[in-house]
């Protein structure tokens, strides 16, 4: 039943509102790793771990982040389900200690379900340096539930949550609402008859709760429902303003009162210890700009020298991180952020990394060892071939997945690790809602988007935190079409950074596929009806990454990408073999003479490029990236390459996700749009840079 109060719980469902810091009690209670970070919208799918309990094991499950049980996205939605389905279960609630209003609302939510939970006031340590005091006694005598501080980055408290675990109640604290409320409350109470969560029922039909509707038509009648659906629009009907806004708002202000009973806010440390004051971040601009513009010299002459692109990013978002969100500054600090990132992933990474790893390590030690040992014992030139000829495992598969890719992929992890634990994402986001407006979006879109720079495929996943199917959609083709993947864009940096590839490649490169994003996403907007929904993102506090949690994250980003790109980089490398032998390839290469050499102006060899890049368009870029270098490339040809293969099909993973997300229909329009498209992008790119003598 939804509310039966359980001592002795099956399983353990955290809940609580976007970066409260849920996956990190999830991995202090299970010493599992899930990725955290300090912007909402991490977690899009269930984790699920365990515990030790005496003599037996509790399932710890962590769900989406929700502003409220009342679903306003598909991952809300999900974790809304989980709370109330039928299994007998506690919920730990996990709130943010400097922002216990929102997490109060679904405290109430959950009363009102009959839902047994605990409240854990996560990042104590954070309130406490704002001066924030909260009077967790009387928090708990008022709930009516135990109330747990914790710092569970670093497991402080984590202990005496599962301590708590078995004396979790059905909180006692129920907003009273005006007369009008109660009584339609009241009368659809009466219709639905004795449920388990009946009150929290009622006000999810009466905030026109579409999902609830649908999951109660197995367990009440026909007619009963209808009822009190009658007793909803008769309400509605008297009310200017939605019912759901109505109740929300007379929820908060008995919020807010029980806040004047709980909360206190003194002088505290106010961020001392970690920001500086105004006139120093002001005085600290002119120096900085010196320093970025002499490492950018020194880079020129010592290419190692661009490591230290990395602690210039820590200080960047040290100081300046805050100002983010300026309508004039937040421009300039987005341009040094990418600059930074060019640096330590296109010069570190890509060149110093690559050329060491391919050049020496597999170059002078792993690849001369492999081919003698395969020709020692080997006697068929057929098995010799697939494993070190032209098109074999070896040098196709092994020496581009580990030599090539894998420090490039690794150094963007880093950084991108840095920017999410900073919290500067969401603050890149103000700074693109402005944008995102003209796409008939909203700022939120731009996490999945940021996302997919890191992986395509879970940032269409992570779709679910919009609201709407159509907003969904059309970020989900923007995804597909113009986002490339970290191991994508990471190569694309090295090559375009690489000695000897004039700074307009990189210009055009990102010019070309940001205008093609917006005009793609400007008309899909106007196409698609529908209007752009508000855009509401609390912005975290700007907090100095942990080293221990970045290195755990790059550990963990740079395990998952050898476990899912090498076995495809390996049937890739079988593919052309295969083809080369068989006689596909130079057939297939033939065929599209046509396209690739006569519109793109491209060699033949590039072919093999998309025809790989289906399977990992990161290996089709490590494919341009060795043709580049070895000098078969001209400029225009390698801008070319690069903006046709950014704006290529997705990868088999991403195509395979889109059809999970959005059906198998959508995922082929959407593929057969982006396929002649970015052809035509291409050829169109390669006649105007002809024309104008590049």
């Amino acid at each position: 039943m939804i509310g039966d109060k359980q001592t002795a719980p099956t399983s353990v469902v955290l809940v609580g509102n976007p970066n409260v810091g849920k996956s990190a009690v999830f991995g202090a209670l299970t010493g599992q790793y899930v990725v955290v970070s300090n912007y909402p919208g991490t977690t899009v799918e269930i984790s699920r771990g365990s515990i030790s309990a005496g003599h037996r094991r509790i399932e710890i499950i962590d769900t989406p982040g929700i502003n409220s049980l009342i679903p306003m996205s598909e991952d809300e939605r999900v974790t809304r389900d989980i709370v109330l389905d039928d299994k007998p279960k506690v919920v730990v609630q996990v709130a943010d200690s400097k922002n216990l209003q929102r997490a109060l609302i679904i405290s109430s939510q959950l009363a009102e379900f009959e839902i047994p939970f605990i409240l854990v006031l996560n990042m104590a340590d954070e309130a406490a340096g704002r001066g924030i005091k909260i009077d967790t006694k009387t928090l708990s005598q008022t709930l009516g539930v135990p109330v747990v501080e914790t710092v569970a980055t670093e497991k402080r408290g984590i202990e005496n949550i599962i301590a708590n675990l078995p004396k979790s109640a059905v909180s006692t604290f129920r907003p009273v609402f005006s007369r009008r409320v109660e009584d339609a409350i009241s009368g659809i109470i009466s219709v639905l008859g004795d449920i388990p969560g009946a009150r929290g029922i009622a006000i999810s039909i009466l905030s026109c709760d579409e999902s609830l509707i649908g999951r109660l038509k197995t367990s009440v009648s026909d007619e009963a429902l209808a009822s009190a659906l009658k007793i909803r629009d008769d309400f509605q009907s008297k009310h200017r303003h939605p019912t759901g806004y109505v109740i929300q708002l007379e929820r908060a202000k008995h919020i807010e009162q029980l806040l004047r009973k709980i909360v206190s806010v003194g002088d505290g440390a106010a961020n001392t210890s970690r920001r500086l004051s105004s006139s120093a971040i002001a005085a600290s601009v002119p120096l900085f700009a010196a320093a970025l513009y002499g490492l950018g010299v020194l880079v020129g002459f010592y290419p190692a020298a661009s490591v230290l692109a990395l602690p210039m990013l820590v200080v960047a978002l040290y100081l300046y991180a805050d100002k983010g969100t300026h309508p004039v500054f937040g421009i300039p600090i987005v341009a040094v952020v990418l600059y930074l990132t060019w640096l330590f992933v296109g010069k570190f990474g890509a060149g110093v990394c690559v050329d060491f790893l391919e050049s020496i390590v597999f170059g002078k030690y792993i690849n001369p060892v492999l081919f003698a040992f395969v020709k020692s014992v080997v006697p068929w030139q057929i098995v010799r071939d697939l494993f070190i000829g032209d098109y074999g495992i070896i040098p196709m598969a092994v020496t581009y997945a580990f030599g090539i890719v894998m420090p490039i992929v690794a150094a963007f992890f880093v950084v991108f690790g840095l920017l999410e634990d900073s919290g500067y994402l969401p603050r890149l986001a103000v700074v693109a809602d402005r944008v995102f407006k003209l796409l008939g979006l909203s700022g939120k879109a731009v996490l999945p988007m940021v996302l997919g720079l890191g992986c395509g495929t879970m940032a269409i996943l992570t779709t679910r935190i919009l609201e709407g199917k159509r907003e969904r959609l059309i970020v989900t083709l923007l995804l597909a079409l113009g986002i490339p993947c970290s191991a994508q864009l990471g190569v694309i940096m090295g090559m375009l950074g690489s000695t000897g590839v004039p700074a307009w490649c990189t210009v055009v490169w990102g010019g070309v596929v940001a205008f093609v994003i917006l005009i793609v996403g400007f008309l899909a907007g106007r196409i698609m009806p529908g209007d752009s929904p508000d855009f509401i993102l609390e912005i975290p506090p700007v907090r100095m990454p942990h080293v221990r949690n970045i290195a755990v994250k790059t550990y963990a980003r740079v395990k998952w990408y050898v476990k899912e790109a090498v076995p495809l980089f390996a049937i890739g490398a079988i593919v052309l073999f295969t083809f080369d032998k068989t006689g596909l390839l130079s057939g297939l290469e033939k065929a599209a003479q046509p396209v690739v050499q006569g519109f793109l102006g491209l060699p033949p060899k590039v072919t093999e490029m998309f025809i790989i890049g289906f399977l990992r368009r990161d290996y089709g870029a490590a494919e341009l990236f060795q043709l580049a270098r070895s000098g078969l490339l001209d400029s225009v040809q390698i801008v070319v390459s690069v903006v046709t293969l950014t704006l290529f099909v997705p990868c088999l993973a991403s195509f395979l996700m889109i059809i999970k997300e959005r059906g198998v229909w959508t995922a082929i329009a959407i593929f057969a749009f982006i396929v002649p498209f970015a052809i035509v992008v291409g050829g169109a790119l390669n006649a105007v840079l002809r024309a104008f003598g590049f």
